[in-house]
């Protein structure tokens, strides 16, 4: 068996119970340092853990697939949500092991984001620069969310395209200045926030930082006037 899942934005209070169980049943547990810690304290102590990064991780999967092809119950971990920004991990996963693999959903920062933001999805577009390759179809597709009136909830890419970039990208290809705009880091586990306009995005923040566009407010000559009794 081998299955992916996402084990949430970082604090164990958003990890599924049925993440928590494979976890908890694994006999291989494979990912990223950083998301392998997350959950580190849920491994079984005889369960094998396969850590891996950015350079060596198709050398890695290839192990697990090994392992999952012996029979073995293998777990492989996503931050957050494979949904959001992790199709291309689980691209890897499914190559190395010749087959679909079945994924299991997570809780992903973009719906903390949310949450904290007070923004619903209907009205919110969500864009992650979190990925390889050409990012710019993502930037165009971003500004085009932005010109209709949509507010947009932005993964950036550590530490190529951060929100100082996106920020400055945007403001280049005509998008309004005064578009308010939030800045989180490491939503549910010592959060820091930053607040202020499209123009005054122009700080440092960590690779694990995630920003709220919003639509602009309607200025005050488009207000329609309530009509006299």
């Amino acid at each position: 068996m081998i299955i992916c899942t996402g084990v949430g934005p970082g604090h164990l209070d958003f990890l599924t119970r049925r993440a928590a169980q494979l976890i908890a049943e694994a006999d291989v547990i494979a990912g990223f340092d950083a998301v392998v810690n997350v959950v580190r304290e849920l491994i079984p102590a005889q369960a094998q853990v396969i850590l891996m990064g950015y350079r060596d991780q198709v050398a890695k999967l290839d192990q697990v697939a090994l392992e999952h092809h012996a029979g073995k119950k293998c777990v492989v971990l996503f931050m957050g949500d494979i949904h959001f920004s992790g199709f291309q991990y689980l691209e890897r996963v499914e190559r190395a092991c010749g087959h679909p693999v079945e994924a299991l959903p997570g809780i992903s920062s973009a719906q903390i984001m949310a949450s904290r933001g007070k923004v619903c999805f209907d009205e919110t577009t969500f864009i992650t620069f979190h990925r390889r390759g050409d990012l710019e179809p993502f930037k165009r597709h971003l500004s085009h969310v932005l010109a209709d009136g949509r507010n947009a909830i932005v993964i950036p890419c550590p530490w190529d395209f951060m929100p100082k970039d996106i920020a400055a990208w945007l403001l280049e290809h005509g998008a309004a200045p005064h578009h308010a705009v939030e800045v989180w880091e490491n939503l549910t586990r010592g959060d820091a926030e930053w607040r202020g306009t499209l123009a005054e995005c122009t700080g440092e923040f960590t690779d694990m930082s995630i920003m709220l566009i919003r639509t602009l407010a309607p200025m005050p000559s488009q207000i329609e006037p309530a009509p006299q009794p």
